[in-house]
C-alpha cells in the first residue's frame, strides 16, 4: 500500500511537470508579435525623389556650334562674322599679321580688285615707278623668283633690284611691327629727309591710312634706325580695300 502510493504520488509530480511545459510553448504556425522598435527597423526604405539640381545634371551635354565662315562684301573685302565691315584698326591689323605671317593668300583677299596694291620702299609715293600689283598676282609673289626693279637706294642711287622675298626682308617687315610698334590713324608718326606725299598721293577724304612706327631697334644708334610701315585703305562706304604698303625709315 505504502509502495502504490508513493508511486502515485510521482506520477502525479511528472504529470504536473508536463503541463507546465506545454504552457511554456509557443504554438506552432504562430508568429511572434513585433515589439514598435522592430517595426522601425524593418520598415522599407523610400527612394527620395531627385531634385531639380540632380534632374539638370542627368541633361546631355550641348553641342558645340561650329565656327562660321568669314564672310566678303559685295566690294569682294573681308567682313567679321557677323557680317560687318571690320573698321580700318582692325583691317590693318589683320593685313598686318598676315604680312608678318607671310599668308599671301590672305594679304591678297584685303586688295583693291581694280586698283591692286601698290609698294613704296620709302615715304615718298611715286606713281610712276612704284610697282603694283594685282589681287592674283600678290598671291604668288612670295613664291616669285622674277628679280625686279623697285626704284634706288636712298643715298646710294643704287637700283633695288630684287626678288619680292628679298624686298619683304627690307622693304616690308623688316622689324617686329607686331609686338613693338606704335601705333596712329591717319596720322604720321616717323618723319625722315624723304618727302612724305601720301596725303597727296592718298587724300584723306577718299583713304585711311595706319601707321606702325618703331622709334628705334638700336639703342647705341640714337634713333636713326627708326622704322615706319604704312597700310593704306580706299574707304568704299563702310568697307576698306587695301591699295598701298609704303615703307620708311631714316635716310641720310
Amino acid at each position: 500500500m505504502y509502495f502504490a502510493k508513493k508511486i502515485g504520488g510521482l506520477a502525479l509530480i511528472a504529470a504536473m511537470l508536463w503541463l507546465t511545459a506545454c504552457s511554456g510553448t509557443p504554438e506552432a504556425g504562430t508568429e511572434p508579435k513585433q515589439t514598435p522598435e522592430q517595426s522601425q527597423e524593418q520598415a522599407p526604405v523610400q527612394t527620395p525623389k531627385q531634385t531639380p539640381e540632380h534632374t539638370q545634371t542627368a541633361q546631355p551635354a550641348a553641342t558645340t556650334q561650329p565656327p562660321q565662315e568669314t564672310k566678303t562684301s559685295s566690294t569682294g573685302q573681308p567682313q567679321d562674322l557677323e557680317g560687318l565691315p571690320p573698321l580700318v584698326e582692325e583691317a590693318a591689323s589683320t593685313v598686318m599679321n598676315s604680312i608678318k605671317n607671310k599668308d599671301m593668300k590672305q594679304l591678297a583677299a584685303w586688295v583693291h580688285r581694280d586698283k591692286g596694291l601698290r609698294f613704296s620702299p620709302y615715304a615718298y609715293v611715286d606713281t610712276k615707278n612704284d610697282l603694283v600689283f594685282t589681287q592674283e598676282e600678290v598671291e604668288g609673289l612670295m613664291n616669285d623668283s622674277t628679280k625686279r626693279v623697285w626704284r634706288t637706294f636712298a643715298g646710294s642711287g643704287d637700283l633695288i633690284e630684287l626678288t619680292f622675298a628679298d624686298y619683304y626682308k627690307r622693304f616690308v617687315y623688316d622689324a617686329d611691327f607686331i609686338q613693338k610698334a606704335e601705333i596712329a590713324v591717319n596720322k604720321g608718326l616717323g618723319q625722315g629727309t624723304t618727302i612724305n606725299n601720301l596725303n597727296e598721293v592718298y587724300p584723306k577724304e577718299q583713304y585711311d591710312f595706319v601707321e606702325y612706327h618703331i622709334a628705334g631697334i638700336d639703342p647705341s644708334v640714337e634713333g636713326m634706325d627708326w622704322r615706319s610701315l604704312r597700310l593704306v585703305f580706299e574707304k568704299i562706304g563702310e568697307d576698306h580695300a587695301l591699295v598701298g604698303i609704303i615703307h620708311d625709315q631714316w635716310t641720310p
